[in-house]
């Protein structure tokens, strides 16, 4: 379940991969409405949902980071700046649900690096959770753990 993390000619690729078991228009949702959005993501906040509008990313002290919006194809494909990397959602049809693909494009490891792609791991799990009905516990537990996994596997890069 770890994401696979690949050597690209820019840098590097992450790429978490989650087979769920709701329609596509549901887990758009939960990537592009903002009362859904703030469920998993409570910094996170949707403006100007379209190519060359912005996801605003809220830094806790009354500022605002405006992440592009790169490309945007209704309930397919989701992709934006992270800094200076990109996040990329990707949602396919399947028999029973939904295939949801997120790529980050690294421009560059950090020791930051195995923070977010622990972030985006919890991240998804949280997404199927509430998807499901059930309740998040603590995130922290959960993220500590895949942290020290994400730690090992980028300093294996």
């Amino acid at each position: 379940m770890l994401a696979v993390i690949e050597s690209t000619e820019g840098g590097y690729c992450a790429i978490f991969e989650r087979h769920l078991n709701h329609p596509v228009n549901q887990v758009w949702g939960m990537l592009t409405e903002n009362e859904k959005l703030g469920t998993w993501f409570p910094e996170l906040k949707a403006d100007e949902l379209r190519e060359g509008g912005y996801i605003k990313f809220d830094m806790g002290d009354g500022t605002f980071e405006k992440m592009e919006i790169l490309e945007l194809t209704d309930e397919a494909v989701l992709e934006y700046t992270w800094g200076e990397d990109i996040v990329r959602f990707e949602l396919a049809k399947e028999p029973n649900g939904c295939r949801l693909v997120l790529i980050e494009k690294i421009n560059k490891l950090t020791d930051h690096t195995p923070r977010d792609l622990a972030g985006w791991h919890v991240c998804l799990d949280v997404i199927e959770k509430l998807l499901d009905g059930k309740t998040v516990n603590s995130r922290k537990v959960e993220w500590q753990k895949w942290y020290e996994q994400y730690v090992t596997t980028v300093e294996d890069l």
